[in-house]
């Protein structure tokens, strides 16, 4: 019997806030253009109190892969926190409506964790800045997985975001039990080079002890990660360590490495770069929908250079287009 879901995806459970500026409100509140911060509720307030008109839609990295297999016709789940509050049904609502399964129960907002939330803040050249404040997010737990729906799951895919708290990097590391106890292969992505700095060991450890079938990164990650001053060698060392390496470039494509095999693909065609929020979100997305097909490597880094162009010539990180063509699901 095949598996009830395509991917199942365990990330932050995030709801994205965007808004356009200028580069002088970039520095005026000392924030580098194109990076991602971390911030405490207070600090998010402060920030969302500043920004001009705003536009609000459910985020998160793997929640927008999944997003994005729903719009290409796959069966996607997510696994992820939020609270029992106006974000938190804004964002079971959004995954509900798209098609994706998700059923995590929320958290008591009396905790102080309200349901997380990411300023992001698009320039004129199309370059976004991201303010993360996760909030309840980070209390997911492993009481909170559902085994029986990761086990159904031909690929799990887990989003380095939420590698670093405790908690959900346990919850994390028993999925990765219960999916391999069932034969299914795990994905993961390196997320941001931002999350490498303080988990590196521990991304290698992971990825040494064989917990990674699939390896997502950009080319700034794969070097920050196993500290090789080429692309070419870090790509060496880090193939060498998991069956399947997909490595982006942005506007110069991607590569994929397998079986001694490497395959690279020219990014999509877009006529208007409009906002890069998401593109790796929804490169993921392609490139596991077509691979839970079945797909040759080749495919699935054209489905998700295709995907990757549909999102940046909008706003926002979720697909406006029919993707169903994309994978033939």
């Amino acid at each position: 019997m095949p598996p009830r879901f395509d991917i199942i995806a365990i990330g932050d459970a995030i709801v994205d806030v965007i808004a356009t500026c200028d580069d002088a409100f970039l520095a005026a509140h000392g924030l580098p253009k194109g990076s991602m911060q971390l911030l405490d509720t207070e600090a998010a307030a402060r920030l969302y109190a500043a920004m001009g008109s705003a536009q609000e839609t459910s985020g998160g990295s793997a929640a927008n892969s999944m997003a994005g297999i729903a719009a290409m016709g796959g069966r996607a789940a997510f696994i992820g926190q939020v609270a029992d509050d106006q974000l938190g049904a804004i964002f079971r609502h959004d995954m509900e409506a798209l098609g994706v399964d998700f059923d995590t129960p929320p958290i008591d907002p009396a905790l102080g964790k309200p349901t997380g939330r990411c300023l992001i803040l698009v320039t004129p050249d199309a370059q976004r800045t991201m303010n993360t404040c996760p909030g309840a997010s980070h209390e997911l737990g492993g009481a909170t997985l559902d085994e029986a729906r990761i086990a159904d799951s031909a690929i799990l895919y887990l989003e380095g975001y939420l590698w670093g708290p405790e908690k959900p990097r346990a919850a994390m590391l028993r999925a990765i039990e219960v999916a391999h106890g069932a034969s299914r292969e795990i994905a993961f992505t390196l997320s941001e080079s931002v999350c490498i700095a303080g988990r590196r060991e521990g991304f290698n450890r992971m990825i040494a002890d064989g917990g990674i079938d699939l390896l997502f990164a950009n080319e700034h990650e794969v070097l920050q990660l196993t500290g090789d001053s080429s692309l070419g060698q870090a790509i060496a060392t880090l193939s060498a360590k998991v069956p399947t390496l997909v490595v982006t470039r942005g506007a110069d494509g991607a590569m994929a490495f397998a079986n001694g095999e490497g395959v690279e693909v020219a990014a999509a065609p877009v006529e208007r770069v409009v906002d890069t929020t998401g593109a790796g979100d929804l490169f993921a997305a392609g490139f596991l929908a077509a691979r839970a097909r079945g797909h040759d490597l080749a495919r699935c880094l054209h489905t998700g250079a295709t995907a990757a162009a549909e999102i940046i010539s909008h706003f926002g990180a979720r697909p406006e287009a029919d993707l169903k063509s994309l994978v033939q699901l």
